[in-house]
């Protein structure tokens, strides 16, 4: 049985996301991201000839380097249609994880406002019709009137994204497979041998004994709990890749546990069901877990799952409940302390709930470099924040500068990982030479340094539903991490110089680095160099960072925090900064955490708390109340600059450990800056 819905929308601007892909209808034409910063018109998906390439599919399948512009599914869908106009955003959300087709049909129709044929006007309409193998008429009518309303109300039926650990936000190391225990060890090395931070080594599937999951090659990692302590002691993890099915083999524990319980699916005959994967091929799916190995190879949809639910009922789903049990077994594990960190490839709506989802088996190649930030902005508009591609491309070699573009890419990115196939040369950062080491070392130490802006976002999108990663309207080129920095990769080979628009009519813009106001807003043509890509600051905004790098997330914990104010017309700025332990509930269950809320107005930087909190156990925190300073915990420097006036005669640095009014400012000229230090109840003055 069939279920399909139609929905009529004479909008001028709709925006339906289907999977990883976006449609927009804005005016008289119908652009897919993939047509990056110009309008694209693209045929209606409604032919004579009708064809399962003529609509949107989405059914989950994993697709090895999935093509670029193409419409049938690949590894996650979520099926939500948002529909957009300048001051009306709405949204659809079709509750169906079977296979579905969506097809849109656009035409222009006359306009009803005027009651005059001949003065009417041509505008255009779209409808979408939704079609569903199985299931009911499960319909969702999100009312909006704002985006960000849209956000909020689709958590709500959802869920928001899962708060992370502060590790999972650095920078990850992966390869399908680091070869043994050796191998792992001068990985970790040569990170410290060059200077480059990372938080995560992972292990794809090779690490276990014959594909059989959950255990360990005896030969190539024999001591693994050793090796496990040795990254712990740098104050690293490691994460061990698994597949969702199971090698039939009665002496495998877990083989023979699940035969016995009944845990397997059935085929239509009532036996277990039997497929090919890479243990073999006689492969067992477990529970609601399902995979899919090339185009279409995947389960019968007359299997029989937990409950009598057909696969066809369930198909999109199976990765859904594999991140959810995974990550409530590791919730459980820790006896319900620790946030865990779950990483999938198959998702549904609801999926941020869960964990993180990377967009699969990618491509070394400059066009899969730029479909990717479009991709990852979808996935982000339908409630997954935690979302990255693979730095470098997961299958080729990529040559140097693309690599480093990549890097430049990813480090701005919600996550951040660079993976590479078991048949590609070796791509550890510091194997390109060394000017190329520097730069990748440059771009990771940056996301470093951001690491409270991010952290500050995640906590954002988890308890307020506000996407990390965001798009400026049509250009899908852009994105802005948060609403305080614009970020614009270079996705093409040689290049010297990129086009940038930089929105808002009363808007003032910064150089991130250099703090120079730049001309704007509107269409600039920016100079670009390898070493870096184009990122501007918002002025009117407050971006916490980090003033030096650690090792890791865990070294860090010590080095001070410095606050990048941008100034907008009027000469004031807002933003936030959010701390907790970096890696368990207890902000959740014991409101264990730092949040403040920083205004500079009339040269005067103040702070207040944000919601009821208890500042326990944080290291490197300081609280600010009014105009003074609380300082707490530990001694050290930090600084402020601010964007967009003058540089004083001098600033003030206060050593205080105790509350203390901070009231003199030199009023002759614009303080563009402060410092502070605590320890002491000292204060001097001391001259630019």
């Amino acid at each position: 049985m069939y279920s399909s819905g139609t929905i009529q929308n004479p909008s001028r601007h709709l925006k339906a996301e289907s999977g990883t892909s976006i449609i927009e209808l804005y005016r008289e034409w119908i652009k897919i991201p993939p047509c990056w910063d110009t309008p694209c018109i693209i045929m209606n998906t409604v032919s004579i000839c009708f064809s399962d390439d003529d609509v949107y599919r989405l059914y989950n399948l994993d697709v090895y380097g999935h093509k670029i512009h193409d419409k049938m599914g690949i590894y996650g869908s979520v099926p939500l249609l948002l529909a957009h106009k300048p001051d009306r955003t709405v949204g659809i959300f079709w509750l169906n994880s079977s296979e579905t087709l969506v097809e849109i049909n656009t035409k222009a129709v006359p306009s009803r406002t005027l009651p005059d044929i001949s003065k009417q006007r041509v505008v255009p309409q779209a409808d979408v019709r939704w079609m569903s193998e199985s299931g009911i008429i499960d319909v969702f009518l999100l009312i909006g009137p704002r985006p960000f309303d849209i956000f909020k109300q689709f958590a709500q039926l959802t869920g928001t994204q899962a708060m992370p650990p502060l590790f999972s936000l650095g920078y990850h190391q992966c390869r399908w497979n680091y070869e043994d225990e050796q191998d792992v060890k001068a990985v970790d090395a040569g990170f410290d041998e060059h200077d480059i931070p990372y938080d995560v080594i992972w292990l794809d599937i090779e690490h276990t004994e014959g594909k059989r999951y959950f255990t360990w090659d005896k030969k190539k990692f024999s001591n693994p709990n050793r090796m496990q302590e040795l990254l712990k002691k740098k104050k690293r993890k490691l994460v061990a890749i698994i597949d969702p099915h199971v090698k039939v083999d009665p002496t495998y524990a877990i083989y023979s546990q699940a035969k016995k319980e009944g845990y397997f699916v059935k085929d239509r005959e009532g036996k277990d069901f039997e497929g090919i994967c890479w243990p073999g091929k006689k492969t067992l799916c477990l529970w609601f877990i399902n995979f899919s190995l090339g185009t279409e190879l995947t389960m019968p949809k007359d299997a029989v799952h937990h409950g009598n639910w057909e696969h066809r009922e369930v198909h999109n789903l199976y990765g859904f409940y594999q991140q959810m049990a995974t990550a409530e077994g590791l919730v459980r594990r820790s006896g319900g302390v620790e946030r865990p960190f779950v990483l999938t490839r198959s998702f549904f709506a609801g999926s941020q709930k869960f964990g993180a989802v990377w967009t699969g088996d990618n491509v070394a190649k400059w066009s899969y470099l730029k479909i990717s930030i479009p991709m990852l902005l979808t996935i982000s508009m339908a409630g997954i924040s935690f979302c990255g591609a693979d730095v470098g491309g997961f299958i080729g070699n990529p040559e140097p500068e693309l690599l480093i573009r990549w890097y430049q890419a990813g480090a701005y990115q919600p996550f951040f990982r660079g993976h590479a196939n078991r048949n590609t040369k070796r791509r550890e950062p510091w194997l390109f030479g060394e000017e190329n080491t520097r730069i990748i070392r440059e771009a990771i130490k940056e996301r470093y340094t951001l690491l409270p802006y991010l952290y500050l976002l995640f906590y954002r999108a988890h308890k307020a539903a506000e996407p990390v990663m965001r798009n400026l309207p049509f250009l899908s080129l852009f994105h802005t991490p948060g609403n305080a920095l614009l970020v614009h990769p270079v996705t093409e080979p040689k290049a010297t110089t990129v086009n940038i628009l930089l929105p808002g009519k009363d808007e003032i813009w910064y150089d991130f680095r250099s703090s120079s106001q730049v001309e704007g807003p509107g269409t600039l043509n920016v100079p670009v160099t390898l070493d870096t890509i184009p990122v501007f600051q918002r002025g009117g905004s407050v971006v916490p960072k980090k003033t030096s790098v650690g090792r890791s997330t865990e070294w860090m914990a010590d080095i001070s925090y410095e606050l990048r104010i941008a100034l907008d017309s009027k000469e004031s700025a807002a933003g936030e900064l959010y701390l907790d332990d970096g890696h368990s509930f207890q902000y959740l269950h014991k409101n264990q955490f730092l949040h403040r809320k920083f205004t500079f107005q009339k040269g005067v930087l103040s702070s207040s708390f944000q919601q009821t909190q208890q500042i326990i156990g944080l290291k490197g925190v300081i609280c600010f109340k009014g105009y003074g300073f609380f300082c707490h915990t530990i001694t050290y420097l930090t600084k402020h600059p601010l964007f967009g006036v003058q540089k004083p005669t001098y600033i003030y640095i206060l050593k205080v450990n105790r509350l203390k009014t901070f009231t003199e400012f030199n009023r002759e000229t614009n303080i563009t800056g402060f410092f502070w230090a605590y320890g002491q109840q000292i204060d001097k003055k001391e001259h630019v």
